[in-house]
């Protein structure tokens, strides 16, 4: 099984290709939905982070959100006419790295043994940081059409990682 440094640099790596997919587009592109019942990329950004820390939170740490305004718009639970205006990208960017900067404080606290059951939080680690690896890439694979397709921008050129492989066209984080 992977280490929680290994997975957190995975981490870092879906996180950057999200950062290719979107960094290059312009606000009205981030905030652009190809349909009503359809999220712009600037949602999919907010959601990937809104999950993560939820995740975190409730799994390893209870602790408040970064930005509790943003709950309710970025959980998939909402339906889409009901989420509301999506935050500037400015804002997206800092919800996002803020609960990544949570994510690996938190991880390297159990990592290190700072926390009650180290042991038993190793192992919720391990599945937690993998699954919200593998969460990243599912919404990049959205991103990606939408880039692609309806914007018509370039694909950036996939992570390279020994642990990632396509399933059923997405990319996965395959930990052994």
């Amino acid at each position: 099984m992977l280490r929680t440094d290994a997975l957190l640099r995975e981490y870092d790596r879906a996180r950057a290709y999200t950062d290719e997919l979107w960094r290059d587009l312009t606000p009205d592109e981030v905030t652009w939905r190809p349909h009503e019942n359809s999220s712009a990329i600037g949602w999919h950004l907010g959601h990937q982070a809104h999950v993560a820390h939820f995740m975190v939170r409730n799994l390893t740490a209870a602790e408040p959100s970064p930005d509790p305004e943003l709950d309710a718009l970025m959980d998939s639970a909402n339906p889409e006419k009901f989420r509301g205006t999506l935050p500037t990208v400015t804002r997206l960017s800092e919800f996002r790295s803020t609960v990544a900067e949570r994510v690996h404080a938190r991880m390297r606290d159990i990592a290190a043994g700072r926390v009650g059951a180290p042991a038993q939080l190793t192992i919720v680690a391990t599945h937690l940081l993998t699954t919200l690896i593998n969460h990243e890439y599912q919404h990049d694979q959205w991103i990606g059409e939408v880039r692609a397709a309806d914007l018509g921008h370039e694909l950036p050129p996939a992570p390279d990682s020994a642990y990632l492989r396509r399933v059923d066209g997405y990319l996965v984080v395959d930990v052994p």
